[in-house]
């Protein structure tokens, strides 16, 4: 039976990015672990432009569904 990859929460991807940021700029780090690093870190914003984009869509698909283009939050009437 297949496993699926459990996937990192977005803040997850997030908070690595500025972990393996702040190690590539301390310039503490071998070059072969820098370039592993930025690797990782290309990885992650891939997956977390994909899903900003999943969730734009969804909002889009929302938002076209309900017709909250016409919400006025100021109008709270009954």
């Amino acid at each position: 039976m297949a496993t699926k990859k459990k996937e990192k929460p977005f803040e997850g991807i997030v908070d690595r990015l500025e972990e393996i940021t702040k190690s590539l700029e301390s310039g503490e780090i071998s070059l072969e672990d820098s370039l592993a690093l930025f690797e990782e870190g290309v990885g992650l914003v891939k997956s977390g432009t994909q899903r900003l984009e999943g969730a734009e869509k969804k909002i889009e698909v929302l938002m076209n569904q309900n017709d909250i283009d016409d919400f006025d939050p100021d109008n709270t009437a009954s």
